[in-house]
């Protein structure tokens, strides 16, 4: 048997999280049965959709609940197997959350190719970010050849891959992102024709100089942020625009939720310019994966698609480092280094 080290919810958050709302506990795991396999986490990757998780709230998915283990992708390696089809050595790709050691029967769980990429993008540009980023770019957002189109979040997990896929796909392609350090990535590593800074703007200047850089309006917004993002590009939106609704995390913690603009002012733009706006949750569309595999792994593979990770050493810093990032402190993917590379 196997002592696993995980961090469980404690309690739930009343506005921002704090590490008072984090436990970690150690638990002896039980044998392995027939049909499942145990593993060791390699990486965690941090995501701000657990922020909801972490809310006792009706929503796309169950809470977590208090005294149960944080949710949360993560790449690891097989190194107990009564499961043929995930034999002893294999580096596989699941939910098993923030913790050092699982057991799997497999639901879930898809084997990691080492030699396509390092093994950590399996949960970042090759996993539930990068999938995100092409189906919200092509089913979502229908985004087409020459249009124009305003990613937030722009240098994040997400929104770095939208941008490459856009421009990959002949668009312009303007981005907003927090700090010239953030804005100079975007165009110098990601390929962005521009890059927005919001901390040097409140919505209405931000407003005004998206209308700058897009002369000709915006025919398309990935949506990662809400608040004053939102309101500035709204305005600026062509007739017939899409809105691929990833995220809000401006707003997940409940900060700047009484500034936001008026629901009657945004249901006007909506109205008067025919937008479509789709919500979009990611887990309804994993059936696609292999398709977004054949189509974006070998443009990683080549380095067509480039990436940064922002990575936190030890499980003990997942707390901190998630809470970091729902204010805007990583670079690039959150990831949690939690055990060491295979041999």
């Amino acid at each position: 048997m196997t002592d696993a080290t995980r961090i469980v919810l404690a309690s739930r958050p009343d506005g921002k999280p704090t590490t008072d709302n984090f436990r970690t506990e150690t638990v002896t795991l039980p044998a392995i049965e027939d049909g499942e396999f145990l593993v060791r986490v390699i990486w965690l990757s941090l995501d701000p959709y657990m922020r909801g998780r972490m809310d006792d709230a009706k929503s796309y998915a169950k809470p977590v609940a208090l005294g149960d283990v944080m949710e949360g992708g993560t790449v690891a390696e097989v190194i107990e197997s009564r499961n043929s089809d995930f034999p002893v050595g294999k580096i596989v790709a699941g939910s098993f959350g923030w913790t050092t050691h699982a057991i799997s029967n497999g639901d879930g769980v898809r084997i990691v190719d080492p030699d396509m990429a390092p093994i950590s993008t399996a949960q970042g540009v090759l996993g539930m970010p990068g999938i995100t980023a092409w189906v919200g770019l092509n089913d979502i957002g229908r985004a087409k050849d020459g249009e124009t189109i305003v990613v937030s979040a722009a240098t994040g997990a997400v929104g770095g891959m939208v941008g490459q896929l856009a421009k990959a796909k002949n668009m312009r392609v303007i981005g907003v992102a927090g700090g010239p350090e953030k804005c100079d990535y975007a165009i110098k590593e990601l390929g962005y024709d521009l890059c927005l800074d919001h901390h040097a703007h409140d919505a209405k200047s931000l407003g005004k100089a998206i209308a700058k850089a897009a002369p000709d309006g915006v025919d398309v917004y990935f949506e990662s942020v809400g608040g004053k993002t939102l309101e500035a590009v709204l305005g600026n939106m062509n007739i017939h625009g899409r809105i691929a609704v990833c995220g809000m995390i401006a707003w997940y913690s409940g900060q700047g939720v009484k500034d936001a603009q008026p629901l009657p002012a945004v249901w006007r733009n909506i109205l008067t310019k025919r937008l479509l706006v789709e919500g979009f949750i990611i887990f309804e569309h994993f059936h696609k994966f292999p398709d977004f595999m054949a189509q974006v792994g070998p443009m990683v593979g080549d380095g067509r698609i480039t990436y940064r990770e922002d990575i936190a050493e030890g499980l003990e810093n997942a707390p901190q480092a998630f809470i970091d990032m729902l204010g805007g402190g990583n670079f690039g993917k959150q990831m949690v280094r939690v055990g060491a590379d295979p041999k």
